[in-house]
């Protein structure tokens, strides 16, 4: 098997400078690379191993009920970040990030673990998990 590495996840922005700001702001993202400098340009921004490719977009993105985790159909669900304290970073947030659902105590699933999902500038799902742990031993893929 030829190896792959995780590279970046790809965003369509209505205002990328303003989507920028925020995930540097909030999320300790920095600038990795500029493609063609200007009004079309392109930003990568990078936190850790994650990074965003942040792009220009030409359409309407569709809409879906208030109160998901999430669109529901084919495609990108949310985005998530793992946090120390749900309740200190939505406080930091502030009203720069409206609360979409919850916080919900998912205790029932892993011990201590609280999420909620909140919308970015421009309306992408973020999931906040405080608590998250993999399994030590999950079930195989059959």
């Amino acid at each position: 098997m030829v190896s792959a590495q995780f590279l970046h996840v790809a965003l369509n922005c209505n205002d990328p400078i303003a989507i920028e700001r925020f995930y540097t702001r909030y999320f300790g993202f920095k600038r990795a690379r500029v493609y063609d400098p200007g009004p079309s340009q392109v930003v990568v921004i990078q936190a850790g191993s994650l990074s965003l490719e942040l792009f220009s977009a030409v359409g309407e993105a569709p809409t879906w009920p208030e109160g998901k985790a999430g669109p529901e159909y084919q495609g990108l669900r949310h985005m998530a970040f793992l946090v120390d304290d749900l309740d200190a970073k939505l406080a930091e947030l502030g009203d720069q990030a409206k609360i979409d659902l919850g916080p919900l105590d998912m205790g029932k699933y892993i011990p201590g673990m609280r999420v909620a999902w909140v919308t970015d500038p421009e309306g992408n799902i973020l999931e906040l998990s405080q608590g998250y742990v993999n399994e030590t031993a999950p079930p195989p893929l059959v």
